[in-house]
């Protein structure tokens, strides 16, 4: 029986989960995309707690992205999620990607958070 898009990725998730984990020093950088939004946290699995977050949807970016694609959207979230976590002094992170592929709007906002300073 085939899988849906939907139980592939969960499926996928679940492998990617059992070997990353979170810290305090060393946050999980959780990303969820749907077909209008990005959504990017950085997570302490230890506590269970939630250390920053940013996604399309916060006023900065929703003003900026007037008039862009989605891409450029998600470039314009990893940029700021990287400044506010390296003001919050989070510079290393573990990357997850949920079950995505390395591809797209999940690329691009990798690569921006790399370019404004986060390791991973």
């Amino acid at each position: 029986m085939a899988f849906t898009k939907k139980d592939r990725r969960f499926r996928i998730k679940k492998r990617i989960r059992k070997q990353i984990n979170g810290t305090a020093d060393k946050p999980r950088m959780a990303v969820f995309r749907s077909n209008r939004h990005i959504y990017v946290q950085l997570i302490d699995d230890e506590q269970g707690k939630t250390l920053c977050s940013y996604s399309t949807r916060k006023k900065e970016v929703a003003d900026q992205s007037e008039g862009l694609d989605k891409s450029e959207q998600a470039k314009l979230v990893g940029k700021y999620l990287a400044q506010k976590s390296i003001e919050k002094g989070i510079n290393k992170v573990v990357f997850d990607r949920s079950g995505y592929r390395y591809h797209g709007r999940v690329r691009k906002l990798a690569e921006e958070a790399r370019k404004e300073g986060l390791k991973f």
